[in-house]
């Protein structure tokens, strides 16, 4: 008893010399270093693919959510680590199993002789029957539950939170996968405008080469640009079929022919962003969320590694029932027992001190890991800020320009039509606006890729509300 005692005493000093998990570090800056956002509610960020008045893409999203593959997957994710987590409570309830066996066996006399005397005869049939229900109880004196509870509570918030992860995810890659397509689609939607235009070019320089006002180089030249152009158009046209069929199968959708989308070929406007502090991803990005939840859970870990130098007592009651049946004698008995056991770690706390030791070392990577998080969430939500801010004005300038050389550009090739200009500034004046009408265009796209982004950034794409996802994922 006193080297037990003594072993407790020094587990116990081992206990208080263990530094408990230490309070993360989630400061934050006060304001971005991007210029503030206006003009959207907070609460649309929980749906923030509406802000785009564009009913194809709500269609997809929704569609995706409901039915894609990496949906599904994420929900049944959920559900197995809701009930891997409640599997481990069960540990604590009362334990055992009823079993039960039967046994025929036949026995005949070869050799010797055998006293007639009941109960004492080899020869015959010998059945034995047998029932019994042991039950083990772990009696939690030291609050080993309330540990495994933290702990269980933990993963299910931190799977709950991966689950509204991919699904913010998910929304963001359909979004970003229909920008890109509708991208291809103003790209195909130019091309053939480049197209129609050599068309005409084309038609002009042979006419005046045939009536000798022009060269015929001018008309070969043309004919040249006239059928990258065509080329240009063919690449662009499989472009955006193998765009659609990816975005298809991206909303679970991959069975359904590439002309139930719908690709306008236009960029729209690019939505506002709302007014937003750095301290809100705390509470909307479901990874900041999931890392937090993943703290407690590793905090109840390095508890129930604590409670472990402690002693366990279990209750072991059982119920019994047999039936023997021999030639000439047969018993049935019932018996019930009520036990008792308890141990107390002695040669095994080094082993245990190094299990609490590594329990401490996973929580303090659990916390770093929920800093790094919040880190990172704020670095992306600021770039994605400002970057958007930089394409808005861009995009402003752009557009600008591009009016004025599809102007001039409209102006060179009438000069040219009616012989007042050569047919070189009449390219030169669409080589220019083409490349400002394609500046713009990419800009535009990734304007709209980029505000997805920005939603995502800041915690956008599922409710910051607490509430429950069973009906979802049930």
């Amino acid at each position: 008893m006193r080297f037990a005692r003594t072993a407790a005493a020094l587990a116990c000093l081992a206990l208080a010399a263990c530094a408990s998990p230490r309070k993360p570090d989630v400061g934050l800056p006060a304001a971005y270093e991007a210029p503030p956002g206006g003009g959207l509610a907070a609460e649309a960020l929980d749906q923030w693919w509406t802000v785009f008045n564009d009913p194809e893409l709500v269609r997809l999203v929704d569609q995706a959510l409901a039915a894609s593959p990496d949906a599904r997957t994420a929900a049944a994710r959920l559900r197995e680590a809701r009930a891997t987590a409640s599997s481990g409570m069960t540990r604590f309830l009362p334990q055992g199993d009823l079993t039960g066996s039967g046994r025929r066996t036949q026995t005949d006399l070869l050799a010797g002789t055998v006293a007639n005397i009941p109960g004492f005869s080899t020869s015959g049939t010998s059945k034995n029957y047998a029932a019994n229900f042991d039950v083990n109880w772990e009696l939690d004196l030291f609050g080993r539950i309330f540990a495994a509870g933290k702990v269980a509570r933990g993963e299910r918030t931190a799977a709950r939170f991966a689950y509204e992860g991919a699904r913010a995810s998910l929304a963001a890659n359909v979004a970003d996968s229909y920008f890109q397509a509708r991208g291809l689609a103003i790209q195909l939607e130019d091309a053939r405008e480049t197209l129609r235009i050599q068309t005409a070019l084309q038609t002009v320089a042979q006419k005046k080469a045939d009536h000798g006002l022009g060269a015929a180089a001018d008309a070969d030249r043309v004919a040249g640009d006239l059928a990258q152009a065509q080329s240009q158009a063919a690449s662009l046209e499989a472009e955006l079929q193998a765009a659609k069929r990816t975005l298809l199968v991206l909303v679970g959708q991959g069975a359904q022919p590439t002309a139930s989308l719908t690709i306008v070929p236009g960029a729209g406007a690019i939505p506002p962003t709302p007014a937003s502090v750095p301290s809100e991803l705390l509470a909307r990005r479901p990874d900041v969320r999931e890392a937090q939840a993943r703290v407690a859970a590793a905090a109840g870990r390095s508890n129930l590694a604590m409670l472990a130098f402690f002693p366990t007592f279990t209750l072991t009651p059982g119920l019994g029932w047999a039936k023997t049946v021999q030639p000439g004698f047969s018993s049935t008995t019932r018996s019930w027992t009520i036990g008792a056991a308890g141990s107390q770690p002695i040669l095994s706390i080094p082993q245990l001190l190094f299990d609490l030791k590594a329990e401490n070392a996973r929580t303090e990577q659990a916390v770093i890991a929920y800093e790094k998080a919040v880190q990172t969430a704020f670095g992306e939500a600021e770039s994605a800020l400002v970057r958007l801010d930089a394409d808005r004005r861009r995009a402003v300038v752009l557009a600008d320009g591009e009016v004025r050389s599809r102007r001039a550009f409209e102006a060179a090739r009438t000069r040219y039509a009616a012989g007042l200009d050569d047919l070189e500034q009449a390219l030169s004046a669409e080589q220019a606006w083409r490349s400002t009408r394609m500046q713009l265009t990419t800009v535009q796209v990734e304007a709209l890729r980029r505000a997805v982004q920005t939603y995502k950034a800041l915690g956008g794409g599922w409710p910051a509300q607490a509430r429950s996802a069973d009906a979802r994922t049930r």
